[in-house]
């Protein structure tokens, strides 16, 4: 606080001295010169037309099309996850059937070499 009162107070005393100074003295006028005639003015040239402004999308717009590009967005996302669930399905499917063929298969050939050692037993 001390330090801000003592810059004050020295800032005082240096606007008093610079105040305290004698002007300058005036410089004399300079002379009238005589007026000289203007350049003739140019013609303006034709206006251009201006290019089209880029489209100008206000808050709600493009909140609405960041709306829309996250709806399209989780529908694509949603298409997809049902194409992966109906892909995972048609595999679950086709596996179940390649075993129910396998284990068909395997009845068959058990069912032949009952019959073929029953056979076998008779002669």
């Amino acid at each position: 606080m001390n330090k801000i009162l003592a810059a004050l107070i020295a800032g005082l005393f240096a606007v008093g001295v610079f105040a305290q100074t004698p002007a300058q003295p005036a410089k004399p006028a300079m002379p009238a010169m005589p007026a000289t005639p203007a350049t003739p003015a140019t013609p303006a040239t034709p206006a251009t037309p201006a290019m089209p402004a880029a489209k100008v999308e206000t808050k709600a717009e493009k909140a609405a099309a960041a709306k829309a590009a996250k709806a399209e967005k989780a529908a694509a996302a949603k298409a997809a996850k049902a194409e992966k669930a109906a892909a995972a399905k048609k595999a679950k499917e086709d596996k179940a059937a390649a075993a129910k063929a396998a284990k068909a298969e395997k009845a068959a050939a058990a069912k032949k070499a009952k019959e073929d050692k029953a056979a076998a037993a008779k002669k």
